[in-house]
């Protein structure tokens, strides 16, 4: 099978073009390297899939329109895995034009594409983010999600409202993963675990916020590569017991459906901290800060559509999960 596959030179997309070649698909990656982060990383991650038999790469940015359709017709992918997006919620802050242009228009490129070419499955990144101002714990895909605190969390929720639209005119089955916190190697370095693990080996304090009264669903790279998968395996269909007297957000009247994939087991930000201190063999200086604009408290993912859908939910410890990415980091980085 023939999958396009957006954001293959980020953290997910790297990894979920690798699992599919691993397996005998092609893959077809679609990123245009943009400078949001090292840029040396990115090259390095796309080197490890760029030599592997079925992979074909299209370095495009997502809001060239041309460039993105002339990607659909030249390839005809029978799937679509769309992981490529303006990431962070504090960026947004600073650069949300970035967002508008990566994440709305280049969503909806996307999804022009999928229109014009049948194809036959969409799976794409959402956010726990898009839970926004909601307290109710654990965060159910089956909760409404008017409330974003962050633009970048809005652009989510914009996706999944355009996904549905698409879904409806045209009936191209979509389905949106609203992951939680993704960490591990080859991560991210705007993510706390990787700035945290930088600023510790160079002798800096850690910027803590919140005062530490955080908590989040912290979710291995594997757990998340292994549901994005699955998901895409299985094409999204409608739910006949879907009604518009009591409509329910995770599903739809055509074949749309939304899941939560996160570790269903949240950690407190200092427990956190103490975990990666005991994998550095090192503590940090802390640097205590209120909360940041477009944040929140707590972050708690309820799985049990995702485990019912695909016979999945993820489990790596987050232990487990810390070593893994401390082992990575000293050997890449050679400290």
């Amino acid at each position: 099978m023939r999958f396009l596959v957006t954001g293959t030179a980020g953290f997910i997309g790297n990894f979920v073009a690798e699992r599919l070649l691993a397996r005998g698909d092609e893959v077809v990656g679609l990123d245009n390297v943009n400078p949001y982060y090292d840029v040396r990383l990115k090259e390095d991650r796309l080197g490890r899939i760029s030599d592997q038999p079925g992979f074909t790469e299209a370095r495009v940015s997502l809001e060239d329109r041309e460039a993105v359709a002339e990607v659909f017709a030249r390839h005809q992918p029978d799937r679509v895995i769309h992981l490529a997006a303006q990431a962070g919620v504090r960026y947004s802050l600073e650069n949300p034009h970035a967002y508008a242009d990566s994440n709305l228009t280049g969503f909806l490129n996307i999804l022009e594409g999928c229109r014009h070419h049948d194809v036959e499955h969409l799976v794409f990144a959402s956010s726990s983010s898009v839970y926004g101002a909601n307290t109710t714990m654990p965060f159910s895909v089956h909760h409404n999600v008017d409330h974003p605190v962050s633009l970048y969390a809005a652009t989510k929720k914009a996706n999944e409202l355009m996904a549905h639209t698409y879904c409806h005119l045209y009936g191209t089955p979509m389905t949106g993963l609203r992951f939680f916190t993704v960490y591990g190697p080859w991560g991210r370095p705007d993510m706390a675990l990787f700035m945290f693990t930088k600023a510790i080996l160079e002798g800096r304090p850690i910027d803590v916020y919140n005062h530490g009264e955080m908590r989040r669903d912290f979710t291995y790279i594997d757990d998340i590569v292994e549901g994005v998968v699955r998901t895409a395996d299985q094409v999204a269909t409608a739910n006949p017991d879907w009604t518009g007297d009591a409509p329910d957000p995770g599903s739809s009247y055509v074949p749309y459906r939304v899941y939560n994939i996160g570790n269903h087991s949240p950690v407190s930000l200092m427990d956190f901290i103490g975990t990666l201190e005991d994998a550095l063999g090192m503590e940090a200086a802390k640097n205590y800060l209120p909360m940041q604009p477009g944040d929140v408290p707590a972050t708690y993912a309820d799985v049990a559509d995702l485990q019912e859908a695909v016979g999945f939910s993820p489990e790596t410890p987050l232990k487990t999960g810390i070593e893994r990415f401390v082992a990575w980091y000293r050997a890449y980085y050679g400290v």
